[in-house]
């Protein structure tokens, strides 16, 4: 018997999922308390509950206070989650830039289904609202914020930042924010304070390509780290990297990686943490994903748990509130001064009003009743794309359970290639994001990402079922 406990609640998560599929346990029955199951299997409660979340990420459980777990009401989508990526264990140059261009020129065709690049739709944001807080600025003050923002960018968005930030256990102050263009800027500048041109930085795999991309932009190589679709990198694997003491700066998203959507425990991110104390490597924090939960709270960013208070966060609201305004944000007590200086190299300043319109939104309380109805319309999405997936897809087909966010991650028959498959999309009027493009060593070729930004709707519905048939047709099988 194996004794590791990943195998073990994987092997008590499978038990309780064959229960469910042969209907031994139908939709909306309670299934045994985690004290009994840890009895029948053998194995801790600690084991038990592992198991039971494992299950509740997937949709298969829901807990109820009070009560216990239900097999959810809905009736499980039984897929499995991809395997833990295994990456070569030396640097590689990223060279992706072309790739990436196209990409998003197909993403930005709107006659195109809209599975490719994780941009929400403007109709389920709230750029409206905002609209009219701009529209608000321009009219009452106009002439007063046409000029240049102070150098960290305007000061009550800076403190409209910092007040949420208390929010998940973070005291920051207004003067560790500067106000950036988009999260991508924020990864760049915090690239730049703890790296120089032909550095290591150690990142997950697969990872977003845009952070690849300004990897490639600042010449600096990428160490790709196992990762699991659950739960987030390989300690072991990121200490015998650190060992080697060739990172420069490790990249890490805490909260629904893209294109993975895990998000690490707490007890993980501490353990990331002091591993990177111990060899006085740095941390880049890519939350952008993170207000973006369904299940009862926000997970801890690493900022709110690194003491040392070393971490350089950068987020930005393009993924909530407005894409097309660009507002991001650097939160660092590190090299900060360094980090202002090329951003006014650079760029200079923001908008003025835009960030004169974001500092309203936010002091005027919409913000999170507007989150609630996001989380809620994203995780019915993804709960309806699953379906289709395990209706439409290849055999075999393995696919990701995030628990916040809105992309999901599938993992084909190795007779697959999703780049052939990318090209027989598009001329089936769909766009996805081809597996390679995730990856600085050119993996996952048999795997894809699809985007559940824009609802669900009958055109989402036909591109899904559309593109599971030409992956049928190109594995020689059928589906599930």
């Amino acid at each position: 018997m194996r004794a590791n406990p990943l195998f073990r609640y994987e092997e008590v998560a499978g038990f309780v999922c064959a229960l469910v599929e042969n209907g031994t346990l139908p939709p909306g029955s309670r299934v045994p308390s985690l004290r009994e199951i840890s009895k029948q299997r053998r194995v801790g409660l600690t084991t038990a509950l592992q198991a039971y979340r494992l299950l509740e990420d997937r949709g298969i459980l829901e807990a109820r206070p009070q009560s216990g777990h239900y097999v959810a009401k809905r009736g499980a989508v039984l897929l499995e989650a991809p395997a833990i990526s295994n990456p070569p264990k030396t640097a590689t140059s990223v060279d992706i830039a072309d790739v990436v261009v196209k990409l998003l020129q197909y993403a930005a065709d709107p006659g195109l289904v809209p599975l490719g690049c994780a941009i929400p739709s403007a109709k389920l944001l709230a750029a409206g609202r905002l609209d009219r807080f701009l529209s608000r600025a321009a009219r009452l003050k106009g002439a007063d914020y046409n000029t240049y923002t102070a150098p960290k960018g305007d000061l009550r968005l800076r403190q409209e930042i910092a007040r949420r930030a208390l929010r998940w256990g973070q005291a920051l102050s207004p003067e560790e924010i500067v106000i950036t263009c988009g999260c991508t800027e924020a990864v760049t500048l915090a690239l730049q304070t703890v790296s120089k041109a032909g550095d290591t930085i150690a990142i997950e795999s697969p990872t977003y390509f845009g952070l690849l991309h300004s990897l490639e932009a600042l010449n600096l190589k990428a160490l790709e780290l196992p990762t699991d679709a659950t739960s987030g990198v390989d300690l072991s694997a990121l200490e015998r990297a650190l060992k080697r003491k060739t990172i420069a700066a490790c990249l890490l998203s805490s909260s629904f990686n893209n294109p993975l959507g895990c998000t690490m425990p707490d007890a993980k991110k501490l353990a990331v943490l002091n591993l990177l104390a111990k060899y006085c490597v740095p941390l880049i924090e890519d939350d952008i994903y993170g207000d973006i939960y369904f299940g009862a709270g926000r997970p801890k960013p690493f900022i709110a748990l690194d003491r040392r208070g070393t971490t350089l966060y950068c987020s930005s609201f393009s993924k909530t509130i407005a894409p097309g305004y660009r507002i991001g944000w650097l939160a660092t007590r590190r090299g900060m001064q360094f980090a202002i200086e090329r951003k006014l190299a650079f760029t200079l300043s923001g908008s003025a009003l835009a960030q004169i319109a974001f500092a309203d939104f936010l002091a005027s309380g919409g913000y999170d009743s507007h989150l609630r109805r996001l989380r809620r319309l994203f995780e019915d999405t993804i709960d309806q794309m699953l379906r289709t997936i395990a209706k439409s897809f290849p055999k075999d087909t393995k696919v990701t359970r995030p628990s916040g966010g809105f992309v999901l991650w599938l993992e084909l028959p190795k007779s697959v290639d999703s780049r052939a498959l990318f090209e027989k999309a598009l001329q089936n009027g769909i766009c996805f994001a081809p597996g390679d493009v995730f990856s600085a060593s050119g993996r996952f070729r048999n795997c894809l990402r699809l985007s559940c930004g824009h609802g669900w709707d009958s055109r989402i519905e036909g591109g899904v079922r559309g593109l599971g048939s030409l992956a049928c047709a190109q594995a020689g099988l059928g589906p599930r």
